[in-house]
């Protein structure tokens, strides 16, 4: 663990936050801050560097133990349990981290949620969502590339939570620490953790990143959202 990593465990006693401590992480992410990376090597990266995030996202989750044969004799083992998590991208950007979450977790269950941030007053609104009426039980992974000023993610924390969830790891590439205690404040004691690649110094005066990376979305898709 880094001081970091230390840091930041103290200071969110309820809410826990990992910050990822890998060489191949931080050489992914220093690649996806030049602004001269080009979409299709973004993409890439984004992918790549969500694999290993989704490792250190998925060590709390639900197995049950099995009996297996192997070709010399019986064994016990473990298998996923019952009900699959539910990985839920916030569109658009959390569709390119998608790919690297599937990865490890290829029979879970994609739900989507669109929300989207004001401009000009910051402040998140949804636009759309496909996700199951009752998460009861569910083990929901949220993915989203920026913690920024934490509206997005406590209102995707908050419907999913309402419909049933028992606990939520939000996947993120940056964050923000006025975004981390935003995202605190709102979620009391409900069982939340957060995974990041990198904790980043601040959020500008328009509640961008800082050193950040852009727009994640625009990065990843080469449109204006």
């Amino acid at each position: 663990m880094t001081q970091l990593d230390a840091c930041w465990s103290s200071r969110f006693e309820a809410m826990r936050v990992h910050v990822a401590n890998h060489p191949l992480v931080t050489h992914k992410i220093t690649v996806l801050r030049d602004k001269n990376t080009p979409s299709p090597t973004f993409r890439l990266l984004v992918e790549e560097l969500v694999t290993l995030l989704a490792y250190e996202a998925t060590r709390e989750v639900r197995v049950h133990e099995i009996e297996v044969e192997t070709p010399l004799t019986k064994t016990k083992g473990v298998h996923l349990s019952n009900p699959q998590p539910l990985i839920v991208p916030v569109l658009r950007a959390g569709l390119g981290m998608l790919e690297g979450m599937m990865k490890l977790l290829p029979t879970a269950e994609v739900g989507f949620l669109g929300i989207k941030r004001n401009e000009e007053t910051l402040e998140p609104y949804t636009y759309a969502e496909r996700l199951p009426d009752d998460l009861t039980g569910r083990q929901i992974f949220i993915i989203d590339p920026m913690l920024a000023t934490g509206g997005t993610l406590i209102d995707s924390i908050k419907y999913v939570f309402d419909r049933g969830a028992t606990e939520v790891t939000a996947v993120c590439l940056l964050g923000a620490p006025e975004g981390l205690k935003a995202v605190e404040a709102s979620v009391g004691d409900k069982n939340v953790t957060i995974v990041l690649g990198a904790l980043d110094e601040k959020l500008n005066e328009i509640g961008y990143i800082v050193p950040g990376l852009g727009d994640a979305g625009d990065r990843l898709y080469g449109l204006a959202e």
